[in-house]
């Protein structure tokens, strides 16, 4: 798989290849702007992060023979992660951005570099990196030297399923580690790809499970005899936001045929959990785009420092490692996504309420049988979780290199937790599905629409009906995994 010139959040949707290579152009550009820098070295001038120290130490000039060395020593010394390992599947995505980002061809970096880090992603080799350590601001150093470590024979990776060190990797490939030119180590270093990667994966995921609360919170409507009213057009087109008018119209578009929507309902108004899905869920879709926008952007640029413009014939240094936008955006859309969990979790409650003819707690023996009662304290758990993880990072910043590094994004821990969030966003719209899925078997023999009908064949496939008290922490895990599916 050859990259294309733009990457979109659409690309990694339906990323399936497990082979990268370079393009002719990519590797043109490359040899081209490292040509460049190999001339200017020859000018004896200072130039920050190539012949000088890092940080602080910026002002610390290095002998040309020490200038592999300052390489390997900036990455080695960097690798300072600690905590839980990032999923290999992030990992993944970290080596792919890390890629693209090196072939825009103004990093200063030679092709076999850039080319090695993609045979890493082809022939599975995938560093070990850890969650914590990086700032956000001066790039994800520590994360992005974990995962460089392997180029020069260190560090740890998975290979073939089992973790050993990258040496073992290297050799049983064939392959011998690298010894870092000038800059190299530096632009591998500094970069958002571990802030982006984070970001690209919590919106592919995020799209998917939009999509389902959307589907699943039209299912409850029908179990709950909710009207379909404050989904008509109407009422969005004098409120114009997209996200609620496209939401307004899906919740119609997958209710169309229900038999359950023609009965006649003896309420006036439904509770806002249900009468305002469009407004809410909409906001969330909103939410989504602005993110999304943001990080197309992040993931098609330069952000590594400094940058080598073989084209004007400069190397200036500046801040587009900074992860701030990242941070900002990464925040917003954890605040996003939490709502989606928030309104279902109250939706859930709803229907095990004991409310418009449903038993309590949808335990066909209640009493005897406690039923779904505790489904719905799960749910409030997991969202009350999130309105923690939902406390922004973005505004922390802490000092940080003697001073030189004054402020920071703190981009890296707006991500991990953001992960966190989407997940659990996951687990309350299981239970909702569960739960509405029960509580429609109450309705028989009255039908909801044929998409849902369809929804709920599949779904009784896998997780079946509860008439009597059984293990239903089971039922909601199968629900989960259900919900790695798209819905339609």
């Amino acid at each position: 798989m050859e990259l294309p010139e733009h990457l979109s959040i659409d690309f990694f949707n339906s990323l399936s290849s497990d082979t990268l290579t370079l393009s002719q152009e990519a590797a043109n550009r490359i040899s081209t702007n490292r040509a460049y820098l190999d001339n200017v070295l020859k000018d004896g001038k200072t130039h920050y992060g190539i012949n000088t120290g890092f940080g602080s130490l910026c002002n610390v000039r290095i002998d040309e023979v020490e200038l592999s060395l300052l390489q390997e020593n900036l990455v080695c010394s960097h690798a300072c992660g600690m905590g839980n390992e990032v999923p290999v599947e992030i990992v993944k995505l970290m080596l792919l951005l890390k890629v693209h980002g090196l072939s825009l061809g103004y990093s200063g970096v030679r092709e076999e570099v850039v080319s090695r880090l993609a045979a890493f992603y082809s022939k599975g080799i995938y560093p070990v990196v850890h969650e914590l350590g990086s700032l956000g601001a001066s790039g994800d150093l520590a994360p992005l030297a974990h995962m460089c470590l392997p180029l020069l024979g260190k560090g740890m990776v998975y290979y073939k399923g089992t973790k050993m060190p990258a040496l073992s990797a290297l050799e049983q490939e064939g392959l011998e580690p690298i010894k870092l030119a000038a800059k190299e180590g530096l632009a591998l270093l500094n970069g958002t790809q571990f802030m982006s990667s984070h970001l690209v994966h919590s919106l592919v995921v995020a799209k998917r499970l939009i999509e389902w609360a959307d589907v699943i919170g039209a299912l409850s409507a029908d179990a709950f005899m909710a009207k379909d009213e404050p989904f008509r057009d109407p009422i969005h087109r004098v409120r114009p936001h997209k996200g609620q008018r496209d939401t307004g119209a899906n919740m119609l578009r997958i209710l169309s045929g229900s038999e359950i929507q023609r009965l006649h309902k003896q309420q006036v108004q439904d509770p806002y959990s249900f009468r305002c899905i469009p407004q809410v869920h909409g906001a969330s879709k909103d939410v989504w785009d602005t993110v999304a926008r943001v990080v197309e952007t992040e993931i098609n640029s330069v952000t590594d420092n400094p940058i080598v413009f073989h084209d004007e014939e400069a190397i200036v240094s500046g801040g587009n490692f900074h992860g701030q936008t990242l941070a900002l955006h990464a925040d917003f859309l954890a605040m996003g996504m939490a709502e989606l969990a928030n309104i279902s979790e109250r939706r859930t409650y709803l229907l095990v309420s004991g409310q418009r003819g449903l038993p309590p707690f949808l335990a066909p023996n209640a009493g005897l049988n406690s039923g779904f009662m505790i489904a719905q304290y799960t749910a409030a758990a997991i969202v009350s979780q999130n309105k923690q993880f939902c406390t922004p990072a973005s505004v922390d910043s802490i000092v940080s290199s003697n001073g030189q590094e004054d402020h920071v994004s703190m981009g890296a821990n707006a991500v991990t937790k953001l992960r966190q969030v989407v997940a659990n966003v996951q687990r309350v719209l299981a239970i909702e599905l569960l739960t509405a899925a029960q509580a429609l078997e109450f309705r028989r023999p009255e039908k909801t629409s044929p998409l849902l009908e369809e929804l709920l064949s599949n779904f009784r496939k896998d997780v079946s009906f509860m008439a009597n008290d059984e293990v239903l922490g089971e039922k909601m895990q199968q629900a989960e995994t259900f919900l790695n599916k798209h819905p339609e």
